[in-house]
């Protein structure tokens, strides 16, 4: 009876300790999914509140363009200095900020306006060759002629081939094929889909520029001399060298000088024998690019869109993404 009984409290013991084991291993699984429920919920929380911090600059933004007051755009306007909004928005949020960017789209080439029917526009192909033959995208002119020829032939609704370009056949035989639009672009996104154009071409390099920040495809077809970058004033005339584009920067950055009309280069030292054709050449915009990003510690949430302005001077958003 005595061995029985030694017997019955040892099995009672292993039992009461594998009872144990279980209950710990159970707290423990319990604990951590308990956890990380909580770090989702938290998570969720923090992405809802980069996405409205994020937004708060963007329509910051939109308020800023609202608030011009002249008929025409410069770079000394107030939404020229985005920076300053963005600076501001740390006393807004207790634990974020916002980043927010304002780009001119009538600043940019108008690649839409790259063809007339089936044809190319005489100009604004002249201006994109002498834009992507400037030494800093490090473009030779077979790839000039490519990259130019193939978006022609992805904008234009026939199916034949221009040049160095490339229409439905080349598409249709790339390891993932796909249709080529045949229409105007949507997004400037689309270049990436165009024969010729990689992603360091368009997105630039450490020591390249982007092709995207010189082309639009959102505009009224005219270029906004107030605003464009210096690379896309070079390529406004053969007559505009690098040092006159600096020039005009200068000059047009520089408080006092008028700029309501897009004549005004002839006044700037070296200018007065250059010749920009006048009907590629405005002081006014209607398309605006705004990308805000919202900040919290270690992470960010970004948005970004399209505005158009109305008669009214109100903006309408066009296109909007989130990221």
């Amino acid at each position: 009876m005595k061995n029985k009984f030694t017997n019955d409290k040892g099995i009672a013991l292993i039992t009461v300790i594998l009872i144990v084991g279980i209950l710990v291993a159970v707290v423990i699984e319990l604990n951590r999914s308990s956890r990380a429920e909580i770090y989702d919920a938290t998570n969720i929380s923090d992405g809802i509140k980069l996405t409205y911090i994020a937004k708060s600059g963007f329509y910051g933004a939109v308020a800023l363009l609202s608030n011009s007051k002249n008929d025409y755009e410069t770079l000394r306007d107030d939404w020229a200095k985005a920076e300053l909004l963005s600076q501001q928005s740390a006393s807004l949020f207790p634990d974020g900020c916002f980043i927010t960017t304002i780009e001119d789209e009538a600043g940019k080439i108008p690649l839409n306006k790259l063809v007339n029917g089936n044809e190319y526009n005489s100009d604004i192909k002249e201006i994109l060759i002498r834009l992507l033959s400037e030494p800093e995208l490090g473009l030779d002119e077979n790839k000039t002629a490519e990259i130019v020829d193939s978006i022609k032939d992805w904008i234009d609704a026939d199916d034949s081939i221009t040049g160095n370009g490339a229409e439905t056949s080349y598409y249709t035989s790339l390891d993932q094929p796909y249709e080529i639009k045949n229409a105007p672009l949507d997004c400037i996104e689309e270049l990436l889909m165009i024969k010729g154009i990689t992603k360091e071409i368009y997105y630039g390099t450490k020591e390249k520029p982007g092709l995207k920040e010189y082309v639009t495809a959102d505009s009224d077809g005219i270029i906004n001399i107030n605003t464009a970058p210096k690379m896309v004033l070079r390529a406004l005339s053969d007559g505009i060298s690098a040092e006159s584009a600096d020039s005009m920067d200068e000059y047009r950055r520089k408080e006092g000088n008028d700029l309501s009309d897009p004549q005004w280069y002839k006044q700037v030292s070296g200018m007065a024998d250059v010749t920009i054709k006048p009907e590629l050449i405005t002081v006014r915009s209607n398309y605006f690019k705004i990308i805000s990003t919202g900040r919290m510690q270690n992470m960010a949430q970004s948005v970004s869109g399209v505005v158009k302005r109305s008669q009214q001077k109100s903006f309408q958003i066009i296109k909007w993404r989130q990221d």
